[in-house]
């Protein structure tokens, strides 16, 4: 059974930091791109941040470029997001996703999410 796990979110200030952690489990995710996704209170879910398999591919949200910084440890099976600099608007669920290849990915595998909440 393919499981994504996240962990890391919580209540924190505007300007502070959080590390948001994701742990796969069930198969092999060689080849896969992983990335995080938001989803805040009425609004749609949006891509955040996603990394290929090497780690050589990155790419970012206008909004949370030079903020947030996406990584991988494929040792562990862990993609990491280190959100700098928080601001209110980021206050959302972050999930992680899971997909195959890396210039148009459909992500099959999902994690249930964690809070993130950014007071001002």
């Amino acid at each position: 059974q393919v499981q994504l796990v996240e962990s890391g979110g919580g209540l924190v200030q505007a300007g502070d930091s959080l590390r948001l952690s994701c742990a796969a489990s069930g198969r092999t995710f060689i080849g896969f791109t992983m990335a995080w996704f938001r989803q805040a209170p009425g609004k749609e879910r949006e891509s955040v941040a996603a990394i290929s398999w090497s780690g050589s591919r990155t790419n970012y949200a206008d909004s949370v470029k030079g903020r947030f910084t996406i990584s991988r440890d494929n040792t562990k099976n862990t993609v990491y997001l280190q959100m700098n600099s928080l601001k209110p608007e980021d206050t959302a669920v972050y999930s992680c996703a899971a997909g195959p290849g890396t210039a148009v990915v459909q992500y099959n595998y999902w994690g249930q999410g964690t809070q993130v909440t950014v007071s001002s």
